[in-house]
C-alpha cells in the first residue's frame, strides 16, 4: 500500500506521450517511494468547488510538465566565455571544480531540470558519479544523475595539449582528459573499466580534432597565430575504425548501458550509427555531403541525435544557423531527437536555451517539448536506466515542474519556472527555492524558550523542520551578451 500520499491538481498539463495540452489532470504520489500513484482526470464542472486535502498541492493556473531532461550536460565545466575549458581542465583544484559542480546542480534543479546525462568529467576521473552518489543520499540537491565518467578515445585524440615537453623529470604532466583505448581489444577493455568505475552511460569520441599539433591556433598551446594556415587546419577526423566502434556498442550492450557517439562531421556520425551507438552528439559539419545517407542510417538503427545547439550558438556562430537548418531537416526525416545542450560550456540553469533554439528552428512546442522528456529517458537508456521519468504514468518518479506562462504563446516560457519537483519532493514553489537536504543542527532549547533558529522559510511537504538555505546565486536570463554577465539575451 502506498504510504502518506497526496495529490497534485493541474488546470493545464502537458503529456509528452500525447505530445498535447490537456485539461484537469490530477496526479497521486507517494512521498515515501517519490513515485506516482495515480493519474486521472477530473469533471471539470466541479473546479470551483474543488476541496484539496491536507498536504495537496494546486498547480492550477500553471502550465504542469513532467521535469526536464537535459540530455547532455557536463557538471563539472562552466562557461568557456568566462575560463576556456582546458584552463578549468588543467589548472583548478578538484575541490574547486567540485564546489563548482554543487552550485551547477542546484542551478538546474531550480530550473526545472530533474535529470542530466552527464557525458564526462573532462579530467576528473569517476567524480560524476561520487557526486550522483551524494545526491541520491540525500547530502547535496540536484538532478538525477546518469554519468558517463570518462569517456573514450584513441590515442593522441581527446587530450590536454601542450609545447613544453621538456622538464627536469621528464615531459610536463597535465591531467588526463579521456580513457585512451586504441584496438578491438582495447576498447572491449575500457567499456569494462567505465563500468567499473559506475558509468550509467558510455561516451566515446567517434571524431577529433586531433591533428592541432600541425597547425595550433593562438590560446591552444602559444598566444601567437601560426602564418598561412590552410583553409582547414584542424578538421575533425574518425578516431576509430568501424570495428572498434562496433565493438564499443557490443560491450556496452552486454552491460546493459546506453552508447553516447561524439561526433563533430557526418563522417564518424555515419560510422557511429552503423555500430548502433544509442544516442550521436553535435554533427556540425558536413564536409564529405552525406547528411541525407546519415539521416537515413540514423532511422535504421534508432540511434538519437542530440545536436547541442546552444553550444553551437555559444561558441560556433558560423556553424550555428546551418546546424539549425539541418536539425530542422533531421526532424522532417523523422529522426528522433533529444534535447541537451552540452550544458556546461555555457551556465548551468540556462539550459532551456536548446528547446528555445529547437522552437526557432521550426519545431512544434510539443515535440520540442517530448525531446526534453521522454527522449531523454530513452537517451538515459530508457528501462535500462533502472526507471521511468519525462512522462505521468502509475509508477513513474514523481518529477513535476510548472511554468507561469504557456509555451505555446510565450516564447520564453520554458525560463518561467516556479514549481520544481523531483522524486515527490518539492525544491521550489511559487518561484521560491525551499531549503537544502541537509538539516541545519539547532541548540537544545527548553520548552519555555522560543527557538530563534527557525526561519519563516516553507517547509517541505512532510511538515520537516527548516534547512539550511542555499544561498550561491543562480545564472539568469537578459542582459548583454557579452558583458560578463551569465545570461541569455
Amino acid at each position: 500500500m502506498p504510504g502518506n500520499p497526496f495529490t497534485l491538481h493541474s488546470s493545464v498539463l502537458f503529456d509528452p506521450k500525447k505530445k498535447a495540452f490537456v485539461k484537469n489532470v490530477s496526479i497521486k504520489i507517494d512521498r515515501e517511494s517519490g513515485a506516482i500513484v495515480d493519474v486521472f482526470t477530473r469533471d471539470g464542472d466541479g473546479e470551483d468547488s474543488l476541496v484539496l486535502a491536507d498536504g495537496d498541492i494546486d498547480l492550477r493556473g500553471k502550465v504542469v510538465l513532467p521535469g526536464f531532461v537535459d540530455s547532455h550536460t557536463h557538471v563539472f565545466l562552466y562557461s568557456y566565455k568566462e575560463r576556456p575549458a582546458g584552463e578549468q581542465m588543467r589548472d583548478e583544484s578538484a575541490v574547486e571544480r567540485i564546489v563548482r559542480a554543487t552550485n551547477h546542480v542546484r542551478a538546474a534543479l531550480l530550473a526545472g531540470y530533474t535529470t542530466y546525462r552527464d557525458l564526462g568529467t573532462e579530467a576528473l576521473g569517476a567524480a560524476d558519479a561520487n557526486l550522483r552518489d551524494c545526491i541520491n543520499r540525500g547530502l547535496t540537491p540536484g538532478p538525477r544523475l546518469f554519468v558517463a565518467t570518462d569517456a573514450l578515445a584513441s590515442s593522441g585524440s581527446y587530450e590536454l595539449r601542450r609545447e613544453n615537453k621538456l622538464g627536469p623529470g621528464g615531459p610536463l604532466i597535465v591531467p588526463i582528459a579521456s580513457d585512451v583505448a586504441d584496438g578491438v581489444d582495447g576498447v572491449r577493455a575500457a567499456v569494462r573499466r567505465r563500468i567499473g568505475d559506475g558509468a550509467d552511460v558510455l561516451k566515446f569520441y567517434a571524431d577529433y580534432r586531433r591533428k592541432v599539433m600541425r597547425f595550433p591556433p593562438p590560446g591552444t598551446t602559444s598566444s601567437r597565430a601560426i602564418r598561412f594556415p590552410p583553409a582547414r587546419p584542424n578538421p575533425a577526423v574518425p578516431n576509430y575504425t568501424q570495428r572498434e566502434m562496433n565493438a564499443i556498442v557490443e560491450e556496452a550492450k552486454l552491460a546493459e548501458i546506453p552508447v553516447a557517439a561524439h561526433a563533430g562531421e557526418t563522417r564518424a556520425a555515419l560510422m557511429a550509427a552503423r555500430a548502433g551507438v544509442t544516442t550521436i552528439e553535435h554533427i556540425f559539419e558536413d564536409t564529405d555531403q552525406i547528411l541525407d545517407q546519415l539521416f537515413k542510417e540514423m532511422k535504421v538503427s534508432g540511434s538519437i541525435w542530440v545536436p547541442t545547439l546552444a553550444t553551437a550558438e555559444d561558441l560556433a556562430a558560423p556553424m550555428f544557423q546551418a546546424a539549425k537548418v539541418a536539425v530542422k531537416k533531421a526532424y522532417d526525416a523523422g529522426v528522433r531527437l533529444a534535447a541537451g545542450g552540452d550544458t556546461g560550456t555555457f551556465d548551468h540553469g540556462l539550459n532551456v536555451r536548446e528547446m528555445e533554439i529547437m522552437v526557432d528552428a521550426g519545431i512544434p512546442i510539443e515535440d520540442v517539448l517530448e525531446a526534453g522528456t521522454v527522449a531523454g529517458w530513452e537517451a538515459c537508456g530508457g528501462d535500462q536506466s533502472g526507471f521511468r521519468f519525462g512522462w505521468f504514468e502509475k509508477g513513474n518518479r514523481a518529477d513535476v515542474i510548472a511554468l507561469d506562462t504557456d509555451p505555446r504563446r510565450d516564447r520564453k516560457a520554458l525560463r518561467k519556472v516556479s514549481f520544481v519537483m523531483k522524486d515527490g519532493q518539492v525544491w521550489k514553489r511559487d518561484g521560491v527555492a525551499a531549503a537544502s537536504m541537509i538539516t541545519a543542527p539547532t541548540w537544545p532549547s527548553s520548552e519555555d524558550e522560543s527557538d530563534d533558529s527557525v526561519s519563516d522559510e516553507w517547509t517541505d511537504l512532510s511538515g520537516a523542520k527548516p534547512r539550511m538555505a542555499m544561498s550561491v546565486p543562480l545564472p539568469v536570463y537578459g542582459g548583454a551578451r557579452g558583458s560578463g554577465a551569465k545570461t541569455w539575451s
